[in-house]
């Protein structure tokens, strides 16, 4: 078959959709001689004035479907919207898609656009569902644009990849879609990760005035990703356990910096936690390498990246004991309630008292992701497309 992929062509300070998208299509590229399908590549954000992030650094060919569709239905549709404007029709990306002879399209990441063509969904969460509170997730325009997206991306895919069985189940239970329909295939390891150079360590230490022996907390400035009651875990290890840490955030600023800053005054331990913002990978190894240990907070799942990217550089894991959690990391992580700062903070008083189970704990989280890489998704999506042939072949 013919298939197309629709990379969005995230930016590297979109954090971890960048890293699983350029993981991916790099596992793509190297693979490609193992199947007999052929791929091609699209996105929206491939034209003049508008760059693919994907494209730029990997040379991927990538069509771009900038008003692929027609003038004439473009005036047509924008016409007969102006009467009736719940219609809804195909877009640019099935148009370009039909014209390169697409059999069948493997949307990369939850990025979607509509088409008139078999497709598969890539979904990593439905958080809208689970936990409506969170602002970026629950505020009336965010929930029911959610909702609409994720309804008709899931309901009308051929099928749907999910990391875990957890997130098959909320998939399942949320949009009655049959299970034989829903394939687990696990969130890979970032190959970038996997680079052992130890002579940034010291660059990046004194470039920001670090000691080793901190807390590290690589995300993203949302509401959700609890960094909160981590300042709270920080404060409790101080005043009940008597242990001083640093606390090292990093990630772009989605709102909720400010609210961060004014918290940690507020418990008056602003001078131990410092805030990187977006940081180089080759950085971002280096705090990864220097750590005493990743507090992985996030009260959202069911899979997440840090943690993985933590079991392969060798530093232990505290995450969030959120569904699905134990499913990918197992017992190479301790888990907590990430609304419990106490049980955050004792966590890392285990750690720091207990160096035998800190080096188990490393132990186990290297060979917890030695079949998770690029190639093994990638594959798993070969055996969806070859399953589907039978079926595709029916008509033109």
């Amino acid at each position: 078959m013919k298939v197309g992929v629709y990379v969005p062509g995230y930016e590297p300070s979109a954090g971890g959709g960048y890293t699983f998208e350029y993981d991916v299509v790099t596992s793509l590229l190297a693979l490609m001689s193992e199947t007999a399908h052929e791929f091609v590549f699209f996105s929206s954000a491939s034209s003049a004035g508008s760059k693919n992030a994907l494209a730029e650094k990997m040379s991927v060919q990538v069509i771009s479907t900038r008003n692929a569709t027609p003038l004439g239905v473009r005036m047509l549709r924008k016409a007969i919207n102006g009467f009736a404007n719940q219609i809804r029709y195909p877009g640019d990306l099935s148009y370009a898609a039909e014209k390169a002879g697409v059999d069948i399209m493997w949307f990369v990441t939850p990025s979607y656009e509509m088409v008139n063509i078999p497709f598969i969904a890539t979904i990593w969460d439905l958080q809208h569902r689970l936990q409506p509170w969170f602002p970026e997730v629950g505020s009336v325009r965010d929930w029911y644009f959610r909702e609409g997206y994720f309804s008709e991306f899931v309901r009308r895919a051929s099928f749907v990849i999910a990391g875990t069985q957890a997130g098959t189940d909320e998939i399942a239970m949320f949009y009655q879609i049959p299970r034989d329909r829903i394939r687990i295939l696990r969130h890979p390891t970032p190959s970038f990760i996997m680079k052992t150079d130890k002579a940034e360590d010291q660059r990046t230490l004194e470039k920001y005035r670090l000691s080793p022996g901190y807390l590290f907390y690589p995300a993203q400035f949302w509401p959700h990703k609890n960094h909160v009651n981590l300042l709270h875990a920080l404060k409790i290890l101080e005043e009940e356990f008597h242990l001083s840490r640093e606390l090292v955030l990093v990630g772009s600023d989605k709102g909720n910096l400010e609210h961060i800053k004014q918290h940690a005054k507020m418990l008056k331990i602003e001078d131990r936690v410092r805030v990187l913002g977006f940081v180089s990978q080759e950085e971002l190894i280096s705090l990864y390498r220097n750590a005493i240990a990743l507090t992985y907070a996030s009260f959202f799942g069911p899979e997440n990246l840090p943690p993985l990217e933590a079991f392969a550089i060798g530093c232990p894991v505290i995450a969030a004991g959120v569904n699905g959690s134990e499913e990918q990391l197992g017992d190479a992580a301790l888990l907590v309630d990430p609304g419990k700062p106490r049980e955050i903070a004792a966590a890392v008083k285990r750690l720091i008292d207990d160096p035998a189970m800190r080096a188990d704990l490393i132990s186990r989280g290297r060979s917890r992701i030695l079949d998770r890489t690029g190639a093994d998704f990638v594959r798993g999506v070969f055996k969806i497309l070859d399953d589907f042939e039978e079926i595709r072949r029916n008509w033109n």
